[in-house]
């Protein structure tokens, strides 16, 4: 089946942090039906050979009127997210979608590990909005990392969800230095749960490569398999 690509409007264009951003757009020819998860990759007018493709996951349910929000970070001399963060409201973005597998199973029977580095949290955050406005009761842990204090994405808001859900925990996470660090931070809070007759957890882990593997290496070493284990990432 061919690509349909199409125009979206910008409605708005918000800094969440010093270094992320948030766009909400609306398609404006047809209204796009996704699972949280899943992504929309956008055509942008910049590179050698435009457009180039950049994939953004939605960062919230699908709602009547059809608006998407994404949320991507400024990667730096990054000829993509540096276009991105010039984007005003009122301007127009080519995109195409949904796409990806990234997404929660029909039904849950064990307790959910999202588990996400930086912006990997974007996708995650779409299904925990989702799950809850559903009213899931169920036990769900999510682990997130990010590079700096003031980069903990979403950080009020997931606090006040684990308040306000008791079945909801919620473990920030700051390696500030670099990837590695995120890696032996997450794994010394991840092992304690894997082992000693622990029993199995359903995880969805996102981030970048370097990050995810080994986390993912984790999980199987505690004997899951491959396909137990959900993974995303963005590089």
């Amino acid at each position: 089946m061919a690509e349909h690509i199409q125009l979206a409007t910008v409605l708005s264009a918000t800094d969440l942090t010093p270094q992320i951003r948030q766009l909400v757009v609306l398609p404006r020819e047809q209204l796009l039906t996704f699972k949280a998860g899943q992504w929309v990759s956008l055509k942008l007018p910049v590179g050698i050979r435009p457009p180039l493709n950049r994939a953004y996951s939605m960062a919230a349910p699908s709602t009547p009127s059809g608006e998407l929000t994404l949320i991507f970070d400024h990667v730096p001399q990054g000829l993509g997210s540096t276009y991105l963060f010039q984007v005003k409201a009122g301007e127009e973005l080519s995109l195409s979608g949904p796409y990806g597998n990234f997404v929660l199973p029909s039904s849950i029977d064990r307790e959910v590990v999202f588990i996400a580095r930086y912006t990997g949290l974007v996708p995650i955050r779409c299904m925990l909005k989702e799950l809850y406005a559903q009213r899931y009761r169920g036990p769900v842990l999510l682990i997130a990392v990010a590079p700096a204090e003031e980069e903990l994405l979403f950080h009020h808001e997931l606090l006040s969800l684990a308040v306000t859900h008791s079945s909801f925990r919620y473990l920030p996470l700051v390696a500030a230095g670099g990837e590695q660090q995120a890696v032996d931070l997450t794994l010394s809070m991840l092992r304690p749960l894997l082992f000693d007759g622990a029993e199995k957890v359903l995880p969805m882990l996102c981030g970048t490569k370097g990050f995810v593997r080994p986390v993912r290496a984790c999980f199987l070493e505690a004997g899951y398999d491959r396909k137990e284990v959900k993974t995303e990432t963005y590089d």
